[in-house]
């Protein structure tokens, strides 16, 4: 049976042909969660082709896993400055009399501004490449990671193709500039929009017209629990955060409570993972506070590595002042670790307060330090929090279960 999907795109109800995944940068240590909702769609049985705007390397190339994803790989702004590979496919475009409507869409989203419309013209030209690499390969459907520059792209490739495309809505930066961004116009075009939770559906549907409220469903990010928990920390005072070390994480408020709780927790000792551009300005704070030698600035960290970490820990703490649902809370719950984090966006879904862990208030030093100074003094109940914890992750976020819903998606 084959039926015309909302592109015009004809796709069969049982085909087999493979379907792509777009993201900024792919692969990229921030973002093992595509990675693993990659490589379990496959393992449903589906073929998938990779695609990026840019390459990664470096700390993003960790293993064998990354080299092996980064090689197969298309990089669509590398391969755009090639003269030969432009051209030709500008030449398709245009005789498949879909250039000129595409060209129409790139400016109808067009932010405000003479540099804003020159960048959707480089949208447009991205676009133009990574259509005729799909279509060279038969893809059936586009699949886009995060609702910015790339969620752009996808939704001109389509135009341009016909190939359909969807993606995945996550926050919470999209909901700062909705209007800018045309969440509006990309959800309305995209066959369906996967919101990693019922906040992030919710603010979908604030900007989205109702007629298309419908086609937003909930597919979790999600872990591979196995991966975590099968060792155990001593009872200890051994904190972890990982995350980018940026304003947004509240990392400097968590240095501020390691301080307040120096004199009387003189065990207690910090680890950060992760890098940023407040990473100079923390140590520097770290030194004010005079808590150098109980915070470790680890560094960027590969998934085992992270995994390894966990297992050294007591207490999870990311004191978050925007996030969307964050995939490092599942991994600590995962490793059986209590968390303390703060209640906002959609992270209630995740952490239930009192149950898998504690919810403060964003930004709220005096709640931030008694939740820790409550979880340390009492180990018995930090285990029953890791526990619930590992239990919710494996019920509700599991990858292989989120990764098996969304590739449904894709064929129905």
């Amino acid at each position: 049976m084959v039926m015309l999907g909302p592109s015009g795109y004809a796709k069969s109800m049982t085909d087999t042909a493979p379907i792509a995944y777009l993201a900024s940068e792919y692969p990229a240590l921030s973002h093992t969660f595509i990675q693993r909702e990659i490589a379990g769609v496959r393992a449903t049985g589906r073929a998938v082709l990779t695609a990026s705007l840019r390459r990664t390397s470096g700390h993003h190339i960790a293993g064998e896993a990354e080299a092996a994803e980064a090689a197969e790989t298309f990089y669509v702004i590398e391969n755009g400055k090639k003269p030969k590979v432009v051209l030709s496919a500008l030449g398709d475009a245009v005789k498949s009399g879909r250039f000129f409507k595409a060209l129409g869409l790139a400016w109808k989203i067009r932010a405000p501004g003479a540099k804003a419309a020159l960048w959707q013209l480089f949208y447009l030209l991205e676009a133009v490449v990574l259509a005729r690499h799909l279509k060279a390969r038969g893809v059936a459907h586009l699949h886009c990671h995060f609702e910015n520059a790339g969620c752009s792209v996808a939704m001109l490739t389509s135009a341009l193709s016909g190939i359909p495309f969807s993606f995945t809505l996550h926050g919470p930066s999209i909901f700062f500039e909705p209007h800018r961004q045309r969440l509006d116009e990309k959800i309305a075009r995209a066959d369906f929009v996967a919101c990693i939770s019922d906040f992030a559906r919710s603010q979908g549907m604030i900007f989205g017209a109702r007629d298309h409220w419908d086609k937003m469903k909930i597919v979790h990010c999600g872990v591979e629990p196995d991966r975590y928990g099968a060792t155990l920390a001593e009872d200890g005072q051994h904190l972890v955060f990982v995350g980018r070390l940026a304003a947004v994480k509240g990392v400097a408020m968590l240095l501020r409570a390691v301080a307040d709780l120096a004199s009387t927790h003189p065990d207690l000792r910090l680890t950060l993972i992760g890098d940023g551009p407040e990473r100079t300005s923390l140590e520097a704070l770290a030194g004010e506070l005079g808590v150098n030698g109980q915070v470790t600035f680890a560094g960027a960290r590969t998934q085992a590595e992270v995994a390894e970490t966990l297992s050294t820990a007591n207490l999870f703490v990311l004191p978050s002042f925007a996030e969307g649902v964050p995939v490092v809370l599942m991994e600590a719950m995962a490793a059986r670790l209590p968390v303390i984090t703060t209640r906002i966006a959609g992270i209630p879904e995740l952490v239930e307060d009192g149950v898998a862990g504690r919810l403060v208030p964003p930004g709220n030093l005096d709640a931030l330090v008694a939740a820790i100074k409550d979880l340390l003094a009492d180990p018995a109940a930090a285990k029953a929090m890791g526990a619930a914890g590992r239990a919710k992750v494996e019920a509700e976020f599991d990858i292989g279960k989120e990764a098996a819903k969304i590739a449904a998606m894709f064929t129905s």
